[in-house]
């Protein structure tokens, strides 16, 4: 979830998915996407809580905590532009858009990993940016299957988003209260974690309220049950669908 503050509350990045999407066609998603074995390796330059500091608030192992963290990079730097990086833990200066839009193209086509990106520019990944926020698990009936963890970042000063239609079809910037009753009204579809993370951003007034909480990273899995012949989505107990 990549936020950004809005006169007196926030905005949240969202890409609609193209219809040609195997997985939820047509759904307004934050970035993100699968990690990269790559996206583990102990060479990457990082500067912020460390790797223990993340598998202790992922419930992970270091070596998965960081491939987490550095797919949570490379995926929004890859559909949004914005790069979670810097050469030092004090200095956010980056390369233009332009410079880094190789880079980009080469994370996508795998041909360079995040590491390599790093240690070309000479910048090290900074985890001080992000906040662990859920970790989402798709139910066992489903034909495909996610586990997936949702990360929080502000937009860093200097940055902008670029309008990337590599998988999307629509990006924009959203109040998260505007895009919960456009959802209501059915003029934009959100799966049951993005919506659910919507709300809770919904809740938060400011940016520093998004930062501020601690969250409990626990898995959260909804189920499938069947009644009167219909399949109905049930949340786990405490979480409440706000559409």
């Amino acid at each position: 979830m990549l936020v950004r503050a809005a006169g007196a509350g926030i905005e949240v990045y969202m890409l609609r998915r193209k219809q040609s999407m195997p997985f939820a066609p047509g759904a307004s998603v934050f970035p993100g996407g699968s990690v990269d074995v790559r996206d583990a390796d102990s060479e990457v330059a990082w500067a912020g809580p460390d790797v223990t500091e993340w598998a202790r608030w992922l419930g992970t192992t270091p070596e998965l905590a960081r491939g987490l963290l550095c797919a949570a990079v490379r995926e929004t730097f890859e559909e949004s532009g914005v790069l979670l990086a810097g050469p030092s833990a004090q200095d956010m200066t980056l390369p233009g858009p332009l410079d880094l839009e190789p880079d980009r193209l080469a994370l996508l086509d795998r041909s360079l990993s995040l590491a390599g990106l790093l240690a070309r520019r000479g910048l090290v990944l900074r985890s001080d940016l992000l906040k662990p926020w859920a970790r989402w698990i798709t139910p066992a009936a489903e034909a495909r299957r996610y586990d997936t963890r949702f990360f929080a970042a502000v937009l860093p000063a200097g940055q902008q988003t670029a309008d990337i239609r590599d998988e999307a079809d629509q990006v924009a910037w959203l109040r998260p209260a505007d895009l919960l009753a456009a959802a209501q009204r059915r003029e934009v579809a959100l799966m049951p974690p993005t919506a659910v993370t919507v709300a809770e951003l919904a809740a938060c007034p400011d940016i520093d309220a998004v930062f501020a909480a601690p969250r409990q990273i626990v898995p959260l899995q909804p189920e499938l049950v069947m009644e009167d012949g219909q399949a109905w989505l049930t949340l786990p107990e405490g979480l409440e669908y706000p559409l």
